[in-house]
C-alpha cells in the first residue's frame, strides 16, 4: 500500500462507523464516536484523532467499555443531574449530558450535568462546542488516569485531567479552551511515538526521574505538570469535581483508554449557561466581537505574524482540511489499515 498525501474525511467516518458497529455499538453511536475523532484531526489535533481508533475499539473487545449504552438519571433534580452511565461509550454519555445540561440551562439560566462510569471521550471541545451553537457559555472537565505526580512527589496518580470553556463570538468562530494540566496532552507524546519523533525537554522524566526526550521513557515515566505547582492544582481540583463530586473513580482509581483491558471508571461535568439569562445574545455576541477585535489588534512581539485567539486555529485548520483532505502519520495509516484487514472493512478503507 502506498501512503496517500491526503486522505477524505467523510470516508474516514464512514469507515470508522463500519468499524465500531461490527463491534456492536448502534449506528448513531458509532457515527457519533467516529465523528468526534475525524473532528479532532480536522482541528489538528491528531493526538486525539484517528489514532485512538484502535483503542477504543480494544476496550469494547475486552469488555471494559460496552457497545451498547444503557445511562440511568441517579439523580434528576431541575438544574442538576447525575448519570450513570454504566461503563458505556463516553462519547455518547458526554454527547447527552451535553443535550441535558443545554436544556435545563435554558430552563433555569445554568445547569450542571455530572456523569459516573464513564469512558474516555475524545476532545472536550467537540462537547462544549455543542451548547455554543445553542447560545450557552459551556464548561467541561474530565479525569484521567495516572500521568503527573503531586507536586514534590514522584509516583503518578494524577491524570492529565483536560477541561474545556466555549462561547459564541458572534460573526467569528467559537472562542474555545481545551488543554490538559499538564504541560502537554499524553496523547501527544504517543503521537510523537506514532511519528518516531522525540519530544522536547521539560514534558517529562523518566521512570528514573531524569529528564528524558524519548516518548516511550516518557510514557513509562511521569509527565510534568504545565506552569509546575500550578499546574498540579489545577488537575487535582479538575479531578474533584470530575471524580469526587461525581461519584465515580478518582486519582489511581481511574485509566486510561491507553489501557485497554481495564476499566475506565472516569468522570464528567458539564455546566452550561444560557446566555439569554444574562443579556440578550445580540448583545452578548456584539460584545464578544469588540472582545476579539481587541485582542487581535494588540503590537506583534518579535517573530510572530498574527495574534490567534482561542480556537481560531481550529477553525481554520477544520476549513483546511476539510478542502485539501487530512494528512495522517504513515505508522496511523499503517494502523487504520491493519484494522481494516482484521475487520475485513478493506473496501471502506481505500488509502491507494
Amino acid at each position: 500500500m502506498s501512503a496517500p498525501s491526503r486522505v477524505d474525511p467523510d470516508q474516514l467516518i464512514n469507515f470508522a462507523t463500519a468499524v465500531y458497529t461490527g463491534a456492536g455499538v448502534p449506528e448513531a453511536d458509532a457515527r457519533l464516536i467516529a465523528d468526534t475523532l475525524v473532528q479532532a484531526d480536522l482541528w489538528g489535533h491528531q493526538s486525539h484523532g484517528v489514532l485512538r481508533l484502535g483503542w477504543y475499539l480494544d476496550r469494547l473487545r475486552n469488555g471494559v467499555m460496552k457497545p451498547v449504552t444503557q445511562p440511568e438519571f441517579v439523580v434528576d433534580a431541575g438544574a442538576i443531574a447525575v448519570i450513570d452511565g454504566h461503563d458505556g461509550v463516553g462519547h455518547v454519555l458526554t454527547a447527552l449530558a451535553t443535550r441535558e445540561a443545554i436544556k435545563r440551562a435554558k430552563a433555569h439560566g445554568i445547569a450542571a450535568v455530572a456523569v459516573r462510569n464513564s469512558n474516555h471521550f475524545g476532545t472536550c471541545m467537540y462537547y462544549t462546542r455543542m451548547g455554543v451553537q445553542e447560545g450557552c457559555v459551556m464548561l467541561l472537565t474530565s479525569n484521567g488516569g495516572p500521568a503527573m505526580a503531586p507536586w514534590g512527589g514522584r509516583k503518578k496518580i494524577i491524570g492529565t485531567n483536560p477541561w474545556s470553556v466555549a462561547a459564541p463570538a458572534g460573526r467569528h468562530p467559537p472562542l474555545v479552551v481545551d488543554m490538559a494540566n499538564t504541560g502537554v496532552a499524553r496523547g501527544k507524546i504517543y503521537l510523537a511515538r506514532q511519528k518516531r519523533q522525540t519530544i522536547p525537554l521539560g514534558w517529562a522524566i523518566n521512570a528514573a526521574g531524569e529528564p528524558t526526550i524519548d516518548p516511550q521513557e516518557a510514557i513509562d515515566g511521569i509527565i510534568l505538570p504545565m506552569a509546575e505547582h500550578k499546574g498540579y492544582a489545577i488537575a487535582t481540583m479538575i479531578d474533584m469535581l470530575s471524580g469526587v463530586l461525581t461519584g465515580s473513580g478518582f486519582l489511581s482509581a481511574v485509566h486510561s483508554p491507553y489501557k485497554t483491558a481495564e476499566k475506565s471508571n472516569c468522570g464528567h461535568l458539564m455546566i452550561a449557561l444560557n446566555i439569554e439569562a444574562f443579556q440578550p445574545l445580540a448583545e452578548f455576541n456584539a460584545r464578544m466581537e469588540r472582545f476579539i477585535g481587541e485582542i487581535k489588534a494588540v503590537p506583534l512581539a518579535k517573530g510572530f505574524d498574527e495574534v490567534f485567539y482561542p480556537g481560531e486555529m481550529e477553525a481554520r485548520n477544520d476549513s483546511k482540511n476539510r478542502e485539501e483532505g487530512l494528512d495522517l502519520p504513515a505508522d496511523t495509516l499503517a494502523d487504520l489499515a491493519r484494522i481494516a484487514r482484521e475487520t475485513g472493512l478493506e473496501s471502506k478503507l481505500l488509502l491507494d
